[in-house]
């Protein structure tokens, strides 16, 4: 994993920071695990913009990833470790001796020509996926399922990772990339090891054109807006907005949204810091 600092020959390179793609090993996607993704532009099935900001972008197409990892007991082989536009994390083809291929997140440390395999009682080594039952505390984990059967859905992004604290019963105590402590049912699966590409935090776009690329349009300032448009707009002059709230007026920057009565607050043993 490397970043590369771009010579300023022209003003949009001058705070470039891109990343070395040392662990890429083709530009070739898989044609069989590509699926058609179309843009909304923010827009919903009717045509009004429901989402502000979104629009434009480089054309890109959906890699099926596989998240359940429910092809257990079958051992297979990676055989590349591609970019993904889709998503932060780097993705890995795995070659399946029974002829399938299938796309899954790339764990750091994951090589061409590793082995890798899921289910219960596998060695609990990078890229093999197993239920929090079967992995020793301790271990640093990552695509974790909330529910059993249901597809990874937490430390997913790049450089993210969990790790197993305790288990009690069928509960088992995992610390979450945002700090939070929290139970999870040990038939739950997860990865061993961190997600790959950690170095994307360190990425500079350097000019306002890349974020075009990525889809995002500029975003107003609600304290330039007028006070028919924000809360936080209007005033003579410079003035900052006052309290800061959202546009329907929802306080913002430590009002707690969450839910007193929420049903899954009882699994969380610790809030996530501040």
């Amino acid at each position: 994993m490397s970043v590369r600092k771009l010579k300023p020959i022209t003003p949009g390179q001058r705070f470039r920071v891109v990343n070395g793609y040392d662990a890429i090993t083709t530009d070739k996607p898989e044609k069989s695990l590509l699926a058609p993704k179309k843009r909304t532009g923010g827009r919903n099935n009717q045509g009004k913009m429901t989402m502000r900001y979104k629009g434009g972008g480089h054309k890109k197409r959906y890699r099926i990833i596989d998240f359940k990892r429910d092809k257990q007991g079958i051992p297979a082989t990676v055989a590349s470790i591609e970019y993904d536009p889709n998503r932060t994390a780097f993705i890995a083809l795995l070659n399946y001796q029974d002829g399938e291929k299938r796309y899954v997140i790339a764990q750091n440390g994951l090589q061409v020509g590793q082995n890798i395999v899921s289910g219960e009682k596998v060695a609990p080594e990078i890229g093999n996926a197993m239920p929090l039952s079967d992995i020793p505390l301790g271990t640093i984990i990552s695509c974790i399922e909330l529910r059993p059967g249901q597809g990874a859905v937490m430390a997913r992004s790049a450089g993210s990772f969990a790790q197993l604290m305790a288990r009690d019963g069928k509960f088992a105590t995992v610390k979450l990339p945002s700090g939070e402590v929290r139970m999870i049912l040990v038939n739950c699966m997860a990865t061993i090891g961190a997600v790959s590409n950690s170095d994307h935090q360190l990425l500079v776009g350097g000019k306002a054109g890349r974020s075009r690329w990525l889809g995002r349009r500029p975003r107003t300032r609600p304290v330039v807006m007028n006070p028919v448009d924000h809360p936080m707009g209007g005033g003579e002059g410079r003035s900052s907005g006052g309290h800061p709230r959202s546009r329907k007026g929802l306080p913002a920057k430590g009002y707690r949204t969450r839910s007193k009565t929420k049903a899954s607050n009882k699994y969380i043993v610790e809030r996530r810091k501040k």
